[in-house]
């Protein structure tokens, strides 16, 4: 079947200050010559699907540029922090210590309050993503999403933990490369690759 290559790109920048998971703030666009870089380095053959949330929906509006555009998926969206949602990092530190300490330092089953963890966005994604490698299989996916969806998939392609992934920096408009084939498995090629 050849090798399928999915590239990961995270949406534009929302300049958000707060956890900012469901909650549909728009992306900022206005770096072209970004975006121009990104959309030259993206294979032109590739299909395109996105989060169905704005910042990722506007975001893969601009690199689908002749590409095959895919129904949006909302199982590509990113965490859904709950009451955490729209909150500053250090609100939630100084309200919710313990759970918000274990949230990041043992990321898996622990949620935030009404939200999901680390294993309930990797549960809705993964299946999607399995579902389209085999769809799309030797060919080339272009997925805009968010910061934790795109971790949960770099978890499951290295075999990595969750609290050994959460140290990644995944920045806007960066590209992260995970290939799969049917001898090796799936492989990350790239993290974080601003082109």
């Amino acid at each position: 079947m050849g090798l399928t290559r999915w590239f990961w790109v995270r949406h534009g920048p929302t300049h958000q200050t707060a956890f900012t998971g469901w909650r549909d703030v728009p992306a900022d666009l206005s770096n072209t010559g970004a975006i121009a870089r990104l959309n030259a380095y993206l294979p032109k053959d590739a299909v395109v699907i996105s989060s169905d949330l704005t910042r990722a929906v506007t975001t893969a509006d601009i690199l689908q540029d002749g590409r095959t555009r895919l129904p949006h998926a909302s199982e590509f969206r990113e965490f859904d922090f709950g009451e955490w949602d729209g909150r500053h990092f250090s609100d939630i530190s100084e309200t919710d210590p313990d759970r918000a300490r274990a949230f990041w330092e043992d990321p898996g089953s622990v949620t935030p309050p009404g939200g999901e963890s680390w294993d309930n966005v990797a549960a809705r994604a993964t299946p999607v993503v399995e579902s389209l490698t085999e769809a799309h299989a030797g060919g080339a996916i272009i997925a805009v999403a968010h910061i934790g969806t795109i971790m949960t998939q770099i978890a499951a392609a290295s075999g990595q933990t969750p609290s050994e992934i959460i140290v990644y920096k995944i920045e806007p408009l960066s590209v992260t490369c995970l290939t799969h084939d049917s001898t090796r498995g799936w492989q990350v090629e790239r993290i974080n690759h601003r082109p």
